[in-house]
């Protein structure tokens, strides 16, 4: 897991699942008639909310996992599975209605403050996240690895953060049509990855392998 490859395997991953670019129009929805310092508050809080919820799952995972008795295999092959299942949401368009609903619903019940609901669970820490961290952990084999993980995690944040403060900037360069591209893209992308968390799964079992 410490080698570059597999980092920028990971990180690609991630980023595919949480999709920056998709979160920033959502954001905008939420904090819509916020003043940029309330904006900026909100970003700091969703992103320092969801590092610690990944940060959880990243180390306790595996070991509840264990504890209900499912291997790591046949985990892969289920989030490859559920992984997709978003694949094919993205390609179609059907994540972001739904992101936009829960975030209709966030800010109905959260005007004030949406930094942990709906924005940093389950926009930014969502099945597919949880799902692709644990999946992360599952092939790492000592401290080094979780830390490398556990980096890649972070910078993928920065990320969310950055896209946060320049959300309108990035919607008016995309546009909608830009957007659904770029969706689209990496829905593709997410799909083959998907696929290979399946066949890894089924190479633990014994099959094709």
């Amino acid at each position: 897991m410490t080698e570059l490859p597999a980092l920028i395997t990971a990180l690609t991953t991630m980023f595919i699942i949480i999709d920056p670019p998709g979160l920033a129009p959502v954001f905008i929805a939420l904090t819509q008639g916020m003043t940029p310092a309330q904006r900026r508050a909100i970003a700091v809080r969703a992103c320092v909310v969801s590092a610690v919820l990944m940060i959880v799952f990243l180390f306790l995972g595996e070991a509840v996992l264990g504890f209900i008795g499912i291997s790591m295999d046949a985990f892969r092959i289920a989030g490859g599975i559920l992984l997709f299942l978003t694949a094919l949401d993205m390609l179609f368009q059907r994540r972001q209605a739904r992101r936009e609903d829960s975030a209709a619903e966030g800010q109905a019940e959260h005007h004030d403050d949406p930094s942990v609901f709906p924005l940093a669970l389950p926009l930014i820490v969502g099945p597919g996240a949880i799902t692709t961290i644990i999946l992360l952990a599952g092939q790492a084999e000592g401290a080094a690895d979780f830390g490398a993980i556990a980096g890649v995690l972070m910078t993928v944040l920065l990320i969310v953060f950055l896209a946060f403060l320049a959300a309108p900037s990035i919607e008016r360069a995309l546009g909608k049509t830009g957007l659904n591209i770029v969706t689209r893209v990496l829905g593709m992308l997410l799909a083959a990855l998907a696929v290979q968390f399946v066949l890894d799964g089924l190479r633990g079992f014994g099959i094709g392998g």
